[in-house]
C-alpha cells in the first residue's frame, strides 16, 4: 500500500496533489496536509480523478512534535514537502524520528540568513542511513529537472562536460505591475541576493544582476534579457560532477520587475530585519508578502509559456559538442489540466513523478540524496507523458 502524505497547500501542493491523484495506480492513498486547512480542503474539492476519499489535516510543519503526531496517525510511506524551504529541517527531523521516508523541491534555507545551502540537510545522511530511509532532495524543476538534465546529459551526450549553464525563462504576463510566480519572501530574497558562479574550481561572486546576457529562447519566445544569480542546483551538480570548469545560473526578468524590486530595496522593503513598528516587531519583506498577489491566484490570469534548459559545452566520440535541452510549458494549458500557472507546474510535476519513482523501487538508497544521483533514465522516460515534454537540439552558435 502505496501512502503519500503531501505538506504545504500552495500553487506547487495543489500541483503535487492533482498529479499524484492522477495516477491511482501507483499512490494508494493520499493525505493533504497544510497550516490552513481549509486551502487543503479548496483544492481537494477540485480533485476528481482519485478513487478514494483524500484525508485534510492541519499541521505547523514548524513543530517536529506536531508532525511526528501527524506521521504517526497515517504512517506514509513517502512524504512530499513542498512547504516552505524553512521548514525542511523539521520535516526531515521528524521523518527519521518515525521512520518515514522523504522529498522536497528545494533546499533549507534559514528564515533569518538569506543563504540557500544544501549543507544541513546533508549533514542527516549518516542519520537517513542508519534508518534505513530515502530523503531526495530538490526534485522540482530547478533544481530538479535541470539536475536530471545534467545526468542525462553526461550519460547519453557527452564523454566530458566542459561548461553548464542552466536558463530558466518565464516569458508570461500576469497583467499586474508587480508579482511573484511563487513564494514572494523566496523570491525576492533569491534575487536580491548576491550572484555566485562556479569556474575552475573556484565560487566567483558578483552583484545582484551585474551580469546580463540577451538569449533567444526557442518556440515564438524570442530575445530575452536574462540574468546571473546563484541558484541551488549548482551547489549539488558542481559536487557531483567535478569535471565541469564552468557553471553558471541565468533567469529572465522584465524591466518593470527590476524597475519595482530596486524602489523596493531602496526604501527598506526587502529586508529581512526585524524593525520597530508602534510597538510591534515586523520583518519587512514578511509584510511585503501580505501586500503582494498570492503567486497560487495568478493562474486563471497567466498567459504566455516558460521555457527552462540546460545548454552543455564538452566533448564525444573525440569532437567538441554544443547541446541545449529545454522544456516549454505553456501558463493556460497549466491552468486548465490543474488550476495552477506554469512556475507551479513546473515544480509539482517532477515532484509528483519523483514519488513514483521511488515508490516504485525506480529511485533507491539509504541516505540523503540529490536528483542526480539516482539514474535519470526512468524518469526521463516518463516526465513527457505526466506533461513536461523535452526537446534537444546541437546548437552551432556560441554561448559565453
Amino acid at each position: 500500500m502505496n501512502r503519500v502524505l503531501i505538506i504545504g497547500a500552495g500553487g506547487v501542493g495543489r500541483v503535487v496533489l492533482h498529479k499524484c491523484a492522477q495516477h491511482p495506480e501507483v499512490f494508494d492513498e493520499i493525505v493533504f496536509a497544510s497550516r490552513t486547512v481549509s486551502k487543503c480542503d479548496a483544492i481537494v474539492a477540485d480533485v476528481k480523478t482519485f478513487p478514494k476519499p483524500i484525508p485534510t489535516e492541519a499541521v505547523d510543519a514548524d513543530d517536529v512534535d506536531a508532525l511526528v503526531r501527524l506521521f504517526e496517525k497515517y504512517r506514509p510511506n513517502l512524504v512530499i514537502n513542498v512547504a516552505l524551504p524553512y521548514q525542511d529541517l523539521t520535516i526531515m527531523e521528524a521523518c527519521l524520528k518515525t521512520g518515514v521516508n522523504y522529498l522536497d523541491t528545494a533546499n533549507y534555507e534559514h528564515p533569518d540568513v538569506p543563504k540557500f545551502c544544501y549543507g544541513p540537510q546533508w549533514e542527516l545522511h549518516e542519520r537517513f542511513k542508519e534508518a534505513g530511509l530515502c530523503a531526495i532532495l530538490g526534485c522540482g524543476f530547478d533544481p530538479g529537472m535541470t539536475n536530471i538534465y545534467v545526468a542525462h546529459a553526461r550519460k547519453h551526450r557527452f564523454d566530458r562536460m566542459d561548461t553548464v549553464d542552466i536558463i530558466d525563462c518565464n516569458a508570461g504576463d500576469h497583467g499586474y505591475p508587480f508579482a511573484t510566480n511563487f513564494n514572494p519572501e523566496i523570491n525576492i530574497r533569491e534575487v536580491s541576493a548576491n550572484g555566485r558562479y562556479f569556474e575552475n574550481g573556484e565560487w566567483i561572486e558578483t552583484k545582484p544582476m551585474e551580469h546580463k546576457r540577451v538569449f533567444d529562447f526557442p518556440e515564438g519566445i524570442g530575445p530575452k534579457d536574462m540574468y546571473l544569480l546563484y541558484h541551488e542546483e549548482m551547489e549539488s551538480l558542481t559536487k557531483n560532477y567535478p569535471e565541469v570548469k564552468r557553471m553558471r545560473f541565468w533567469m529572465t526578468f522584465g524591466q518593470s520587475y527590476l524597475t519595482h524590486l530596486k524602489v523596493l530595496e531602496n526604501v527598506g522593503m526587502t529586508g529581512v530585519e526585524p524593525i520597530d513598528y508602534e510597538g510591534c516587531k515586523i520583518v519587512p519583506l514578511q509584510f511585503l508578502k501580505k501586500l503582494l498577489p498570492d503567486p497560487a491566484s495568478l493562474g486563471p490570469r497567466t498567459v504566455g509559456k516558460t521555457c527552462i534548459g540546460i545548454w552543455v559545452v564538452g566533448e564525444k566520440d573525440g569532437k567538441p559538442q554544443t547541446y541545449y535541452l529545454y522544456n516549454i510549458c505553456d501558463h493556460q494549458e497549466a491552468y486548465k489540466e490543474v488550476g495552477a500557472q506554469a512556475v507551479s507546474y513546473t515544480t509539482g510535476v517532477p515532484a509528483a513523478l519523483g514519488a513514483k519513482m521511488f515508490l516504485t523501487g525506480k529511485w533507491t538508497g539509504a541516505g540523503v540524496f540529490n536528483v542526480e544521483e539516482f539514474d535519470p533514465d526512468p524518469f526521463m522516460a516518463e516526465i513527457g507523458p505526466w506533461g513536461l515534454p523535452w526537446q534537444e537540439t546541437y546548437p552551432t552558435t556560441r554561448f559565453e
